[in-house]
């Protein structure tokens, strides 16, 4: 799959020019979406992946099947890791299709550790 800058959105009525995304939008939904969901301590960036910001720890690749988005968090000591993560996934899905219209295929929450500091 080919990483995109930006990702046009089809358009059902009447033309009268044209909207597009770019990533970096796209990742800011993702990481501000993850990092209000309970149980998450911080994103925490790695590698290539963004590092400032809300984009921190946040990969995002647009495509004509979906936006495909990986995470990396920290989770708050005493959460549970599963139902935190589902629930990453499931706001950061809603909140990118609803702010922009476009469809997500993936979310993959990867746990970088857990927060022992209260």
């Amino acid at each position: 799959m080919e990483e995109n800058k930006e990702m046009k959105i089809e358009e059902t009525a009447e033309k009268i020019g044209e909207v597009k995304i770019a990533n970096e939008v796209v990742a800011t939904i993702a990481g501000l979406a993850a990092a209000e969901t309970k149980g998450v301590y911080e994103l925490v960036g790695g590698g290539k992946w963004g590092s400032k910001g809300y984009t921190k720890g946040v990969k995002v690749v647009l495509s004509e099947e979906g936006v495909l988005v990986d995470l990396n968090v920290m989770i708050a000591y005493g959460h549970s890791i599963p139902e935190t993560g589902e629930d990453v996934q499931n706001h950061v899905e809603s909140a990118i299709e609803n702010m922009t219209g476009l469809k997500v295929k993936e979310v993959n929450v990867h746990v970088a550790g857990v927060q022992l500091d209260k």
